[in-house]
């Protein structure tokens, strides 16, 4: 979109999932040499319904109206934003597409723009070269095939290029106001931890989220969860200390 607690208790099997890979990092071993799953030990007390209604509760008392990151003008730089920030940081997204959205707000100013100028632009962005095509590309299709309007359905946001389900989850939430999980290292990480919906790959988290968190706090459930990763539930050194659900996380490394 557009700008966490840490190890957990055992280190899983190698994954060829990179979202996986990069939110599991640095796990450690499991006692007495036994592997286990991100999620194997929480699992073993599940989250009551009041205890999800709890913490999002708590989330939303203390940020009522979270925002995404991703610096956006429209659904169309919404998406062109999302699909340059996989393997990238939102701060580092923004700082490349401002002078870029400055000038190329609709598909068809970016495809008179040109993929060298577009290149140019966002090269101090992981994978640009790539990352260039895709946005020429999608801009086409958007305009060949969409008349020039971003999609509001999962799948046909799949269907242009450099946009996956994540993404596409992205654009709907924040574009169009519907539901949707979007799983990024930061959720996967947070709900394999505290065991609040345990799950090997993202879409299985994606999935547990949506079964366990009540309506009323979807539509702003993935932007906490990735904020709480972001900046308190951290990848290396948790912040237990300051965490707004330390008392009802399952994760038996806590410190608080």
């Amino acid at each position: 979109m557009a700008k966490t607690l840490k190890s957990l208790p055992a280190k899983p099997a190698a994954s060829s999932n990179p979202v996986a890979k990069a939110a599991i990092r640095g796990i450690k071993p499991a006692v007495a040499g036994k592997a286990a799953t991100p999620a194997a030990k929480a699992k073993s007390k599940p989250w009551t319904a009041a205890e999800v209604r709890e913490a999002f509760g708590r989330f939303a008392k203390a940020n009522p109206e979270p925002k995404g990151e991703l610096e956006h003008l429209n659904p169309f730089t919404l998406l062109v934003a999302v699909v340059l920030s996989a393997q990238a940081t939102d701060a580092g997204v923004n700082k490349a597409t401002r002078a870029l959205f400055a000038v190329a707000d609709t598909p068809q100013k970016m495809l008179d723009l040109g993929e060298d100028a577009v290149r140019d632009s966002i090269k101090t962005i992981g994978l640009y070269r790539n990352k260039a095509k895709n946005v020429i590309a999608l801009s086409q299709k958007l305009i060949s095939e969409f008349g020039g309007e971003v999609p509001r359905s999962r799948a046909e946001l799949e269907t242009l290029p450099g946009a996956g389900r994540k993404t596409a989850n992205v654009v709907l939430n924040m574009a169009f106001g519907e539901r949707t999980m979007a799983v990024d290292t930061h959720v996967f990480r947070v709900a394999n931890r505290t065991g609040l919906a345990s799950g090997d790959t993202p879409l299985a988290v994606e999935l547990g989220l949506e079964k366990v968190i009540p309506t009323e706090f979807m539509l702003h459930a993935h932007h906490w969860l990735i904020l709480h990763g972001r900046y308190t539930c951290l990848a290396r050194k948790p912040r237990c200390e300051v965490c707004l659900i330390n008392d009802l996380c399952r994760w038996p490394e806590k410190t608080v």
